[in-house]
């Protein structure tokens, strides 16, 4: 039985034994740990009535504990989205491994032959909220690259978690690996938290998912690196060429599918030259689908609009609110999404080549999009199988974080005797 009363002793055993099984993960053969994930998706799919009893668990103690809609919505599991889980492992085992990729190789004048090839990051640390689906995902993706996790969930998807990773770990038997290869913090106590992110001498990087205070928490005071992005402020901008049914559907899907994920459209722009056209149809869409639509100025005029406040601008609401703003052409929305976002996902909506294309250009946001909704914005349907998270900085991962973007790489040189001069 673990103790889970000395927090320290606990995530250093557990960190110490991730790293073990990160050394014999860096040299696994595809098949065993495609195996593993094929195990671990047979064994959710046969077991999704005990994850659905679990996440109703999960569920009681989230309401009591006054958990938005938002926050619900990612917390829920039905059916549906138990398959779509275990289908998400099922793709993830399919990519090609890689490790051992050679990404480059040249031969210098020296007579030395160099190739840059894929390799394990090591051990990795994801501590995330609500979505108890991220289980199966970082554990599935940190497997196919190469590397140990160390899981630890929010407190609201505490028992759905614990039931996947048993799944997890049933794959893990079956394929021959070390268990250790996906651990999960046994624990709702924080203070697991704070020593994952002291941990340097056992994990490599800690990937965050959930809202702004942890993703804020874990950037603060992390001493190990982190891939991270602190809020999906994204945008849709329609602009004056946009063909008007293509810019209803884009806006609708992009705010209204799922709000609470962070690729929900939180920021609606709207060409003035656009609007002059076609008037309010695109608010008045979002207003009957029950969307509160805060805006400034002439859009107001528009009935059951709300004023903006001023920090409704730049706000991820995660939730049926919109903020929207007309705007004089794509420089003056390229001036708004560069003071106002967060670096994460921008769709413009529009017919016009060079017109997107000095969007593309002259935005530095993760992930743009044309005529399409940001809530695309996700690993599965970028192919990746699954995403650990939507990476916003400029260092080693951006945008979707996929097998891939879990691995690093070295070098390897080959000689024949050769010597320096």
């Amino acid at each position: 039985m673990t103790d889970t009363t000395d927090i320290p002793a606990l995530i250093a055993r557990m960190g110490a034994d991730a790293r073990a099984a990160a050394a014999e993960l860096a040299f696994a053969s595809d098949e065993r740990k495609h195996a593993a994930l094929i195990g671990a998706a047979d064994a959710i799919s046969s077991r999704r009535d005990a994850i659905f009893e679990a996440n109703c668990e999960d569920q009681v103690y989230a309401e009591a504990k006054g958990l938005s809609p938002a926050m619900m919505d990612r917390l829920r599991l039905d059916e549906r989205r138990i398959l779509a889980m275990a289908e998400g492992l099922r793709s993830v085992a399919a990519q090609t491994d890689p490790v051992g990729q050679v990404m480059a190789e040249w031969d210098m004048p020296s007579g030395l032959h160099i190739q840059r090839v894929r390799t394990p990051l090591g051990v990795i640390g994801v501590i995330y909220e609500s979505r108890p689906n991220v289980t199966a995902d970082a554990g599935a993706l940190c497997l196919k690259a190469g590397n140990a996790v160390i899981l630890r969930a929010g407190s609201e998807a505490f028992h759905s978690a614990r039931t996947i990773h048993a799944c997890l770990l049933e794959g893990l038997r079956q394929a021959g690996l070390p268990e250790a290869a996906i651990q999960l913090v046994p624990t709702r106590d924080r203070a697991a938290v704070a020593e994952l992110l002291r941990a340097t001498r056992y994990i490599d990087v800690i990937v965050p998912r959930g809202g702004k205070g942890l993703v804020g928490l874990v950037q603060a005071e992390a001493r190990v690196p982190v891939f991270a992005h602190l809020e999906g402020i994204c945008h849709v901008y329609v602009d004056r060429d946009a063909e008007l049914e293509m810019a209803r559907r884009v806006v609708l899907n992009a705010k209204t599918r799922r709000t609470g994920i962070c690729g929900a459209a939180e920021c609606l722009l709207i060409d003035w030259q656009f609007y002059t056209k076609h008037g309010g149809v695109l608010i008045d869409d979002l207003l009957k689908a029950g969307v509160e639509v805060r805006t400034t100025g002439e859009l107001l005029k528009i009935p059951g609009t709300v004023q903006a406040a001023p920090d409704d601008f730049g706000r991820e609401f995660l939730d049926m609110i919109i903020a929207a703003k007309l705007v004089d052409g794509v420089d003056e929305a390229i001036a708004h999404i560069r003071r106002y976002g967060s670096s994460h996902t921008e769709s413009i909506v529009t017919g016009n080549d060079a017109t997107a294309e000095r969007f593309f250009t002259r935005l530095d946001s993760a992930i743009l999009m044309r005529n399409a909704s940001t809530q695309f914005a996700d690993g599965g349907e970028f192919g990746m199988g699954a995403e650990i998270g939507i990476a916003t900085g400029k260092l080693h991962a951006r945008g979707p974080v996929g097998a891939e973007q879990l691995t690093s790489f070295k070098y390897l040189v080959t000689g024949n005797g050769t010597i320096r001069r």
